[in-house]
């Protein structure tokens, strides 16, 4: 393993990774760009071991790096916002950032029972450490894991003037996803839906017990419901200028029309057919995870099968969801004037 140049804390290639609570410091790894592209989220798991991890207090990040505007890919899950966030690491414009783990363990502080100052605080350091630009680019584009959607809020008031998408796919797509992929994800939705109960981020109405009742593709519904029915919400007070709402299904079927609205939404000037050859290149032709060819076409024969096997059950949990959504007063289609109009 090559050893990792010296640490430079105005250097982007150091990212940003953990929080080392015990130290109470921002610890960084060396990351070149290159590297951050090729892997799907930003884990250890995916990125191995770094030579020379340097630990920085938390005090010295909020002393040493400026205030930054993240741009935010919110998401729901399983609605290509992976894709979308490579698609926007774009040299001499902006850099993206899949899914940081430093932003998780601000959501584990928080759960562990940290005053909200203490929280914030952190935040606040984690934002500046990841906001840091390459040379002649301004943006940085942050997809968060959705475990950390609770903190949405706080991330938006934290930086007054950023700008945010949720990306969502339809409940019936992200139930198509979650029954094709298997045992493992319908695992995953349940320990999602745990952390979100912990946040106390669900208001449906239910009670602890309901929940051992549920199937797993109803438990799937729920914490779909309760991520929609915050981001209606939160779209709402901060306004269409600031957070827009983006129908994964018509991202892509229109890569490029989409591509172009978030740009202006982001304030990203891109240069000539820039949102064509965007979504006519890499991100949107391979797959997300694997890293394989993988068009749209494949895609939709992929959910075309899914929906011929699970279908009965898709059927029946979409009709109680939309019975459980009117009775908490949530809409399934959020305000035209909230969404990112991709075709």
């Amino acid at each position: 393993m090559p050893d990792a140049p010296a640490f430079s804390p105005q250097d982007p290639a150091w990212l940003a990774h953990r929080h080392v609570e015990g130290a109470d410091a921002i610890r960084f790894i060396h990351v070149p760009r290159a590297d951050r592209v090729s892997v799907p989220f930003l884990t250890d798991a995916n990125l191995d071991e770094r030579p020379g991890p340097h630990d920085l207090p938390v005090a010295d990040c909020l002393a040493a790096f400026a205030p930054p505007a993240p741009r935010w890919l919110f998401h729901s899950a399983f609605c290509g916002s992976t894709m979308l966030a490579h698609a926007f690491d774009l040299p001499g414009i902006a850099s993206s950032l899949s899914e940081p783990v430093l932003l998780n363990d601000v959501v584990g502080l928080r759960r562990r029972g940290a005053p909200p100052a203490q929280v914030a605080r952190l935040a606040d350091a984690a934002l500046r450490a990841l906001g840091r630009t390459w040379p002649g680019e301004e943006a940085v584009i942050v997809k968060p894991s959705n475990v950390a959607n609770p903190l949405a809020e706080l991330f938006m008031a934290l930086r007054p003037e950023a700008t945010a998408v949720f990306l969502f796919a339809p409940l019936e797509t992200f139930l198509i996803s979650v029954a094709r992929k298997g045992l493992p994800c319908r695992l995953w939705v349940r320990e999602l839906l745990e952390g979100y109960l912990r946040e106390d981020y669900v208001a449906l109405g239910f009670g602890t017990e309901d929940y051992f009742r549920q199937s797993d593709l109803q438990v799937a519904a729920v914490g779909w419901l309760a991520q929609h029915a915050r981001f209606i919400g939160l779209a709402g007070r901060l306004g269409p200028a600031r957070l827009r709402m983006l129908d994964a299904d018509r991202m892509i079927a229109d890569p490029a029309a989409t591509v172009a609205s978030v740009a202006r939404h982001f304030g990203l000037a891109l240069p000539g057919d820039g949102a064509g050859a965007i979504a006519g290149g890499r991100a949107f032709a391979r797959h997300s995870k694997s890293g394989g060819a993988y068009s749209a076409d494949e895609r939709s024969a992929d959910y075309a099968v899914a929906r011929a096997s699970y279908g009965e059950e898709i059927a029946a949990v979409l009709e109680w969801a939309a019975r459980v959504a009117e009775g908490a007063g949530i809409t399934l289609n959020p305000p035209a004037d909230l969404c990112i109009q991709a075709v």
